[in-house]
């Protein structure tokens, strides 16, 4: 009986592994199209129109769905996860750059660059709940853990805005670098990243009161940014380097820096924290590197003009 059970429960195990697949969507602004990669054979296996030329990335593996910011259709798209189709397009106003899910799935933000504005909405009926005004040209996006905060960087207003998704009002603004651009929290929480691409700098700020902690210095244009190795080390695209810097998150300073593709853009770990990926602009690729060797492994074809920006890695 014993044995059996245990048959049983490997046979059940074995079924959700194979069941569980992660993707990587790439945004090619280029070719209207958002590329869907297999991570575990590293090919594109399907590719997804999307008028507007599509630009930000947000994953929500809650609800199975993918939200992809048109600047050019003054709105986002909405993928199905599962079936990876377009099921759906929302109008939203201006240009949309920066866009982000909710831990809990329930909601959904999209930036926009020329109204100032960050919008929210539901992600069970895509109703607008709320529309705040932030600082000058908003762009990159990050929701804590918790999912009740947002933090947002205005890039010609050189800050990073915390917003409190329970009163919905912005709660503190701290200045950083020149231009910040991406944008990304800690496992915890607790600390905050910053991408500044004026500066050729890193702002880091400890999420309490938004408190500056350090600058750190990288490559020329660092555009956006990913935590590997359980929040162990920092990764930076720098465009016109076209490298990566390597941050090291307890001595706060960069280790390496590793030669990609042209014109790196968006940025995002494997859910294992193991493997880092990069969606290059020129090259029409995706560059994959090994978070623990620090070493690049791979390129993939993706098309034309990779953006990428946000969270594109599902789980």
């Amino acid at each position: 009986m014993i044995s059996r059970i245990t048959l049983c429960t490997l046979f059940i195990l074995n079924s959700t592994a194979s069941v569980a697949q992660s993707y990587a969507f790439i945004s090619n602004q280029i070719d209207n199209t958002v590329a869907v990669i297999d991570l575990k054979t590293a090919k594109v296996i399907k590719s997804i129109t999307v008028k507007g030329k599509p630009v930000g990335i947000a994953v929500n593996n809650k609800k199975k769905q993918v939200y992809i910011s048109t600047p050019r259709g003054a709105g986002l798209a909405v993928i199905d996860m599962q079936q990876l189709k377009l099921v759906k397009e929302i109008k939203v106003g201006g240009a949309s750059v920066g866009i982000a899910a909710s831990p809990d799935g329930k909601r959904i933000f999209i930036a926009d660059w020329y109204e100032n504005t960050v919008s929210i909405f539901s992600s069970s009926d895509f109703k607008l709940e709320k529309k705040l005004t932030v600082g000058r040209s908003p762009s990159g996006l990050a929701v804590s853990p918790d999912s009740r905060w947002l933090y947002v960087a205005n890039r010609l207003d050189n800050s990073i805005s915390q917003i409190d998704l329970n009163t919905m009002r912005v709660r503190n603004t701290t200045k950083v670098g020149e231009h910040p651009f991406g944008i990304t929290l800690n496992k915890t929480g607790d600390q905050l990243y910053s991408a500044n691409v004026e500066s050729d700098d890193i702002s880091v700020l400890s999420t309490k009161n938004l408190k500056r902690i350090k600058r750190i210095k990288v490559g020329e244009r660092p555009y956006a940014i990913s935590l590997a190795l359980n929040d162990s080390l920092l990764f930076v695209t720098n465009q016109d380097d076209s490298s990566i810097s390597v941050i090291d998150t307890k001595s706060l300073k960069e280790i390496k820096q590793i030669e990609v593709g042209e014109k790196p853009e968006g940025i995002s770990t494997s859910p294992d924290g193991r493997y880092v990926y990069v969606a290059n602009w020129y090259d029409g690729t995706v560059s994959v590197i090994d978070a623990k060797t620090l070493e690049l492994i791979d390129s993939i074809v993706a098309g034309e003009g990779g953006r990428a920006f946000g969270n594109f890695i599902s789980e």
